[in-house]
Formats: structure tokens, C-alpha cells, sequence
């Protein structure tokens, strides 16, 4: 490409190259690319089930509200999510621990535990 700087053709490369990452998590963390099945509907249901549970995790890291005062930070914490392996965020995003209290016609929600990633799901919690 003509047009582009030499610092814009590196950062470009760099961009792709995260595609070998992204591979590699999907064939080793996931599994999306070794379906345990045996006929081909059942591979293409894996697949997508699969795919699914990939594109929340980047679509949760996309929808995490940044705010201006803190934009450096959550920049980096947004970065670090889209970049974090599945396994990471389901521990960190989905199996968070709580207890659910049912009373005077409210439903309250109780975190038992704590853990790095919490205040980023806070956030992105009170933005849904």
C-alpha cells in the first residue's frame, strides 16, 4: 500500500498477527475446531455454540462504558478483556459466586466473592 507510513504498515501487521492468537485459543481453549460428534449437523451445532460463547466475550469487552476521566484505564482493562483468554473470562465474568435473596418483593443479588475483574463487570452491568 502506497499511502500508508511505514509506522502504519507495522501496526498493521501487528493487528493480523493477533489472528494467530485467536486461532490458537479457539482450537485449544474452546475447542470450536475439534467437535467431539460424529454427523455434520452436530458439528455445525458445536461450532456454533462455540462461536457464540467467543463473540460474547468481545462483544462484552466492547460494550464496557468508558468514562472520561478514566479513559486510560479502561481503554487498558477493554484491551486486556478482548485480548483475555476464554477460559479467563469465563472464570472471571461467569462463574462469579453469589447468592440470590428473595424478600419483600425485591430480588437481591449478593457477590460472595472477589476478584481482579469485578469493578470492570460492575461497569459493564450497570451499562445493560
Amino acid at each position: 500500500d502506497q499511502k500508508m507510513t511505514p509506522h502504519e504498515v507495522v501496526a498493521e501487521a501487528h493487528q493480523r498477527c493477533d489472528q494467530e492468537n485467536l486461532h490458537a485459543q479457539l482450537k485449544g481453549e474452546v475447542r470450536a475446531l475439534h467437535a467431539p460428534v460424529n454427523t455434520l449437523n452436530a458439528n455445525w451445532a458445536y461450532l456454533v455454540m462455540a462461536s457464540l460463547a467467543w463473540t460474547l466475550k468481545a462483544w462484552c469487552a466492547l460494550l464496557v462504558p468508558i468514562s472520561p476521566r478514566w479513559a486510560d484505564k479502561h481503554n487498558a482493562e477493554r484491551r486486556l478483556m478482548l485480548r483475555m483468554e476464554f477460559r479467563t473470562f469465563r472464570q472471571a465474568f461467569i462463574e462469579i459466586p453469589c447468592q440470590i435473596v428473595k424478600g419483600a418483593r425485591q430480588v437481591r443479588w449478593r457477590i460472595l466473592a472477589w476478584n481482579p475483574w469485578l469493578g470492570l463487570f460492575l461497569r459493564l452491568d450497570a451499562a445493560l
